[in-house]
C-alpha cells in the first residue's frame, strides 16, 4: 500500500471535517483535539487536517507518501540521498497521533515532503518538545533562515 498524503492547516477544523466528509464520502479515520485524518480509498489519499489560526485561510502544511513498512522508508532514504537530495530521517517519532519512521526532503519551493510509515497509534500529537511535527512550513523556513 502506498498513497499520497496532503496535510492542510485549517482555521475551522469542524467545518473542514464536514466539507471533506461530503467531498470524499467517508468519515475521518482518526479524530483528535485539533487534528483529523481521512484514509480515502478512491482516490488513494491520506488527507490530514491540522487546526491552524482562527480566521486564517487554509494552506498547505506538508505533503507525504505513506508506505507500508520501515524497509520502504529506508529504501526511499537511500534513493533520495543517492539523487543528491538532503534527507532528514526520524525513527520512532511521535507525530500526528502516531509513532512513525520517516524521511523528509524539501522541493525547490521549500515544500516539505515526507515518506513515512505508521507503526502504531499514539495518544499525543507529539512527544518531543522540539519536534517539527505539524509545524507550519513557513515556521520551519523562518527557523532555517534565522540559524
Amino acid at each position: 500500500m502506498s498513497r499520497v498524503q496532503l496535510a492542510l492547516r485549517v482555521a475551522d477544523l469542524q467545518a473542514s471535517i464536514d466539507f471533506y466528509t461530503k467531498l470524499f464520502g467517508t468519515q475521518p479515520a482518526k479524530l483528535r483535539p485539533g487534528y483529523a485524518n481521512f484514509a480515502i480509498a478512491e482516490p488513494p489519499l491520506k488527507l490530514v487536517l491540522i487546526e491552524g489560526e482562527e480566521g486564517a485561510d487554509t494552506r498547505l502544511d506538508h505533503l507525504g507518501v505513506e508506505v507500508a513498512s520501515t524497509d520502504e522508508v529506508t529504501a526511499a532514504t537511500t534513493r533520495l540521498a543517492g539523487q543528491g537530495l538532503e534527507t532528514e530521517v526520524e525513527e520512532n517519532t511521535t507525530c500526528c497521533y502516531a509513532v512513525q519512521d520517516k524521511v523528509w526532503v524539501h522541493g525547490p519551493g521549500a515544500e516539505p515532503w515526507e515518506v513515512y510509515v505508521v507503526k502504531s497509534d499514539a495518544d499525543t500529537l507529539t512527544k518531543e518538545p522540539d519536534s517539527t511535527c505539524c509545524t507550519p512550513a513557513t515556521d520551519l523556513l523562518q527557523a532555517a533562515a534565522d540559524s
